[in-house]
């Protein structure tokens, strides 16, 4: 049950600092640096072939950068339950723009793909605002719903009919991996707000089963399959990208080529200032440095999850959650995908690889993420204090605020 207006201040009082978490801060500021850096380096020789210009692409994402930080300013300073009150029109705008880059001459197409929008200047991936824009929707439509989220038809059924028209329209364009990151982070905002074990573990089982059938539905999906199984079945076909991360991966050793001397990003990696930046990092700067940043999006995501539990309400407990869910699952994707342990998906490194547009988003999310945090409760709201510990179940079903199983003391 979300805590009254009344008892969000009281907890406020006593807990509440009203500044802006200054350890996520530093995070967000050093993964934006690292991602900067790091594209003037991978995107150099792509830059020079298309535009002629040795730094095109990372003063594209300078400015994408610029405006990120103006809108995570802007954002941290408005109140998070605002967010509740524009959710709705902010999903229909973005599930709009879905729409909108399959409409020719507004929407343009890449390796097959149809996923951005021709702005003249520079393009939209709606793709990434729709990301939010579901998780402020998802956060304000759970917190109404209350216990009726339990039931099939009043929650279980409408939560399936959302991201299910949210997921299909991403995966026609094709986007696999974007829908897996979308999908993962409604599921788990899905459980945390207390829905019943039952319909959880079934849709994760319907889940798995739907993976399987558009694996073998798309012959590029099952061919990646295929490598991934056995990286050496097609290794100058569709094996070639993650031979290369991994070749990449291999020759930087432990302390890396050094920064700016990548091999692969001279056209033998695809995509290597985007979705397989990882692989460059690791072979410049070396396994004890790409170790690092893996621990400081570790670190971001233990933060983010610790605004969450300290959340003052419902609606601010979840949002907290999807945007960090957000970063781990994408983070897990790209970086396990360029390891070989999982297959490729297309999914971008959070605050580092290229992309303008997912890195104004992301931006834009912390600053929200920021702003709760200005309202964080030491150790939750008065309920989640009582919640024992040992008790696995209702701990994780305490970041949405019902406790039906709770033992208190």
């Amino acid at each position: 049950m979300a805590l009254s207006r009344s008892q969000i201040k009281n907890d406020q009082k006593r807990g509440g600092s009203g500044r802006p978490d200054f350890t996520l801060i530093v995070l967000i500021a050093i993964l934006t640096v690292i991602g900067l850096v790091m594209i003037s380096s991978a995107s150099v020789v792509m830059s020079r072939m298309v535009t002629g210009r040795d730094n095109y692409y990372f003063f594209m994402q300078l400015a994408a950068a610029g405006i990120g930080i103006i809108l995570l300013y802007i954002f941290s300073k408005i109140d998070y339950r605002f967010w509740a009150k524009v959710a709705p029109i902010l999903l229909v705008l973005s599930i709009v723009l879905l729409v909108v880059v399959f409409l020719p001459g507004i929407g343009f197409k890449h390796n097959g793909a149809s996923r951005w929008i021709n702005l003249g200047f520079t393009s939209l991936q709606p793709s990434e605002p729709i990301k939010l824009a579901l998780i402020l929707f998802l956060a304000a439509w759970f917190e109404k719903k209350g216990s009726e989220l339990r039931d099939l038809t009043k929650g279980t059924l409408p939560f399936l009919v959302i991201v299910g028209i949210v997921a299909g329209l991403i995966l026609i364009q094709p986007d696999m991996g974007t829908a897996a990151v979308v999908v993962s982070t409604a599921g788990i905002m899905f459980f945390v707000a207390g829905a019943s074990m039952i319909h959880v573990g079934s849709l994760l089982l319907a889940g798995v089963a739907s993976v399987w059938a558009l694996i073998i539905a798309a012959p590029y999906r099952m061919s990646r399959l295929t490598i991934f199984l056995n990286p050496s079945t097609d290794s100058s076909g569709a094996g070639y990208q993650i031979k290369q991360a991994l070749v990449a991966i291999g020759s930087g050793g432990v302390l890396g080529l050094g920064f700016g001397r990548s091999i692969q990003k001279f056209n033998y990696l695809p995509e290597a200032a985007t979705d397989s930046i990882f692989a460059i990092i690791s072979e410049e700067m070396g396994l004890i440095r790409a170790g690092i940043i893996i621990f400081i999006i570790l670190l971001f995501v233990l933060r983010g999850y610790k605004i969450a539990k300290e959340a003052p309400d419902t609606f601010a407990r979840l949002v907290a959650v999807g945007i960090t869910t957000w970063v781990a699952a994408q983070s897990f994707i790209n970086i396990l995908a360029i390891l070989g342990l999982m297959p490729l998906t297309g999914v971008p490194l959070p605050f580092i690889s290229y992309g303008g547009t997912s890195l104004v988003m992301l931006l834009a999310a912390c600053g929200i993420l920021l702003n709760i945090s200005k309202h964080a409760v030491e150790g939750g709201n008065n309920a989640n204090r009582r919640i024992r510990r040992w008790d696995w179940r209702t701990y994780l079903s305490s970041f949405g605020g019902r406790h039906r199983t709770a033992k208190v003391r």
